[in-house]
């Protein structure tokens, strides 16, 4: 058994969304989580700089002695997951690519017609594609980028009219010219606009990594023997505590007793 907390990352709020199906799965495990917020989208940026920003935060959760991170960023999963995994080998690290790809694999046919939506940095690595084929090579996958949703997501611009017509730039044509019938959601971000997708677009079975990633944690905590056996205090981080990023947490725990506090973190002064 282990108490102590498991360190979620991802570049903003997007991440948040994992963060429901673990309490309720293992509501005894302690979390510290780390929204990049004051330089989120990394979506758009340069591998180089993806890989720094991302050291700095998993370097962070170490020295907090988090059990293992659970890398709820897409984006960082496309880019860095090898990089950390070599610069931290003495605890798990988790990305969210690699559960949702076997869960497209395993429920999947060769008659579906596979959609994937992610960051510029996700769609152009091609994890998804790579990964899903390591699994199954008889596979129909598209993807396309979509590199407005996090920033509108990130500034609760969300059950709209705005919000709607920019799903609808993205993805009319994407999906009507490709006949797409399954949709991966390749951004923790984008769970946050499944209603307005599924409203626009109403025979689309979706796949949330954000859900499939409680998997690979529940594994990984069974092989390591990190279950931890009782509760405690939930710490969320941000670089730029936003009223959107507490305001949501504040909904995921309403009502659960559990214990949260946040706290803003300059990310740049922790590097010097």
């Amino acid at each position: 058994m282990d108490n102590r907390p498991i360190g979620f990352f991802d570049s903003g709020l997007g991440g948040l969304t994992c963060i429901p199906y673990l309490t309720k799965a293992l509501p005894e495990e302690r979390i510290i989580y780390f929204g990049d917020t004051a330089r989120t989208p990394y979506g758009s940026k340069s591998a180089s700089t993806i890989r720094r920003f991302s050291y700095e935060v998993a370097d962070f959760l170490v020295e907090s002695d988090v059990k293992m991170i659970a890398i709820a960023c897409n984006t960082v999963s496309s880019v860095a997951l090898n990089d950390l995994r070599e610069r931290h080998p003495d605890i798990p690290i988790l990305g969210i690519i690699s559960p949702a790809s076997h869960t497209v694999a395993k429920t999947c046919t060769a008659d579906d017609r596979i959609g994937i939506i992610g960051t510029k940095a996700t769609i152009h690595s091609g994890a998804y594609l790579d990964k899903i084929r390591s699994y199954r090579a008889d596979l129909d996958i598209y993807q396309t980028a979509c590199p407005a949703f996090v920033p509108l997501i990130e500034e609760g611009i969300l059950q709209n009219d705005i919000m709607d017509l920019t799903i609808r730039y993205y993805l009319d044509q994407f999906i009507s010219y490709n006949g797409i019938d399954v949709l991966v959601l390749g951004c923790t971000h984008y769970p946050l606009i499944r209603r307005n997708i599924t409203k626009l677009y109403g025979g689309l079975r979706i796949i949330d990594p954000s859900e499939e990633m409680l998997l690979s944690i529940r594994d990984a905590l069974s092989r390591h023997g990190l279950f931890a056996e009782s509760g405690g205090e939930n710490i969320f981080y941000a670089s730029d505590l936003s009223e959107n990023f507490v305001n949501m947490i504040n909904r995921i725990f309403a009502g659960t007793g559990s214990r949260v506090t946040f706290k803003n973190f300059d990310l740049e002064e922790y590097g010097r």
